[in-house]
């Protein structure tokens, strides 16, 4: 049999699937790894945990599924946008990564907007605000705080290219994952020369540009040795993970809307032309599709659920087997089914890594309002998963706004496998939410879909979907909630205007 390996970096895990050709999961696995914060609105994990994680994906898919590293076709990527490496000149890396929830560049971004606009900036890239996870930002912190890194640094990527420079010798990146380092012009889909003078660095230390999915060359002999791999296996550059997803469930035409709830809740609607939000909320993206874009958020999500589990994991593993679950996840989703709607009183704001669009604030913290005695874990749980919910809604407002109507969501990632949250959503945005089979690995599916196509496997990316995304579960708003929902967003809504202020004027502190 022949395969294609694909693997999906995220925040917290990486996610590996051997597919086969005809989409076929041989084996899967999936390792978790925990990034460090050294201080408030910081994120940074060594570049080696993400090397030394792949290598370990590789080695137990391949004794998992008794294949051997030469019947593996290509190999594709879904990885998270915005985690930045800086390289010397023989391509190590000078410090740890910069996380894509870092938030540390938030005086940064917004002395970018405000030398260039915020309207220059919108037309240009597509983002709006000042996002302190822009790699531009986190570019210029690092020129202002570590200019001996800075003065070092010859070249700069992202985690797509840090693999595509390990497997292939090649640094090369894609329109997706490039599209919010505020140094990409997404009209042009080339990099932003004025950008790049005033951030100090040259086009010469960027990735070369490819078209998402598209083959960024071969395994080398170095790398096969490395990481178990045959030489001269196809390397696709895949895209950024949550557009990957979008593919993996079949979001690849205008008028689709997803949402990915994995450690981040990220949101994709597509759109076959760039459109920029007159209100100034709602950021513009290359897709993963050749030539499609998307209106695109992101918040936190799962990753709210994570530090619950990782603060009361003694709690949760002494009950959980008692209740017949089989780990903390599942428990708590007991849990949160035993508390009835609205938590009893319980709202939480559930920003641990700060707020995204429409209401970008990298500062936001966290919050539970109205928590009392009577309150406990199951109330906690749930209001979690609601508060997350009430982001998808004020987003799924803001993008209809532009005039992209969204008539049911298809859920993916992690938050897909919960069918309390996956109701939870449908109750509070009034809409039908959709999961697919295997949609926690969509990323990896995606990926798989995007480097079949450009290696070959399958003659366009609409007949892959066609062939191997099949809906599973449907989802129906419970018109018995709507009252209860309603009062909670107005109060959620009335909440964010009153924090985000409060949280701004403290910063990162």
């Amino acid at each position: 049999m022949k395969f294609i390996l694909a693997a999906d970096i995220g925040t917290t895990a990486l996610k590996a699937v051997l597919y086969s050709r005809e989409g076929t999961a041989a084996a899967c696995c999936t390792r978790e790894y925990s990034f460090d914060t050294p201080l408030p609105g910081r994120a940074e994990l060594s570049a080696r945990v993400y090397t030394e994680t792949f290598a370990e994906a590789v080695r137990q898919l391949l004794d998992d599924s008794g294949a051997d590293a030469r019947d593996i076709e290509v190999i594709g990527f879904s990885t998270q946008g915005e985690t930045m490496l800086l390289l010397d000149e023989n391509d190590r890396p000078l410090r740890r990564a910069i996380l894509w929830c870092d938030t540390r560049a938030s005086e940064e971004a917004a002395e970018i907007v405000g030398s260039f606009g915020p309207k220059v900036i919108q037309e240009r890239t597509g983002q709006v605000g000042a996002d302190a996870i822009w790699p531009g930002a986190k570019l210029l912190w690092v020129r202002k705080n570590e200019p001996e890194i800075f003065e070092k640094t010859a070249r700069i990527v992202q985690l797509e290219g840090w693999f595509s420079l390990l497997l292939t010798g090649r640094a090369a990146g894609e329109d997706s994952i490039l599209g919010s380092s505020v140094y990409f012009d997404i009209q042009k889909r080339t990099y932003w020369k004025e950008m790049l003078e005033y951030l100090g660095i040259t086009e010469q230390q960027l990735p070369d540009i490819l078209l998402p999915g598209a083959i960024a060359g071969k395994v080398t002999q170095e790398a096969a040795a490395r990481f178990g791999l045959a030489p001269g296996t196809a390397v696709s550059i895949g895209g950024i993970d949550l557009a990957c997803g979008a593919v993996g469930v079949g979001n690849i035409r205008p008028g689709s809307f997803s949402d990915v709830t994995g450690s981040a809740l990220c949101t994709m609607a597509m759109t076959d032309k760039v459109i920029l939000d007159p209100a100034g909320e709602m950021p513009c993206y290359c897709s993963a599709v050749p030539g499609l874009y998307m209106i695109h958020a992101y918040a936190s999500g799962g990753i709210c659920l994570r530090w619950f589990r990782d603060v009361f994991r003694d709690a949760l593993s002494s009950r959980m087997s008692e209740n017949g679950a089989d780990n903390e996840y599942d428990y708590m989703d007991l849990l949160a089914q035993e508390c009835p709607p609205g938590a009893e009183g319980l709202l939480a704001l559930p920003h641990l890594t700060g707020s995204g669009p429409p209401d970008l604030c990298p500062e936001m913290k966290g919050s539970l309002i109205g928590i009392t005695t009577a309150h406990g874990q199951k109330h906690i749980i749930r209001a979690l998963m609601e508060g997350v919910a009430m982001i998808l809604c004020r987003i799924l407002e803001a993008t209809e706004g532009l005039g992209l109507r969204a008539d049911r969501i298809v859920c993916l990632g992690g938050g897909a496998k919960s069918p309390v949250w996956c109701q939870i959503k449908a109750d509070v945005t009034g809409r039908e939410v959709v999961t697919t089979k295997d949609s926690e690995n969509a990323g990896c599916l995606g990926a798989a879909m995007l480097a079949g196509t450009a290696a070959g496997i399958f003659p366009c990316l609409e007949e892959a979907v066609e062939m191997l995304v099949r809906e599973e579960n449907h989802y129906l708003p419970d018109p018995a909630c709507g009252d209860v929902y309603r009062k909670m967003k107005s109060s959620y809504y009335e909440l964010m205007k009153c924090l985000m202020p409060v949280f701004r004027n403290r910063g990162n502190s």
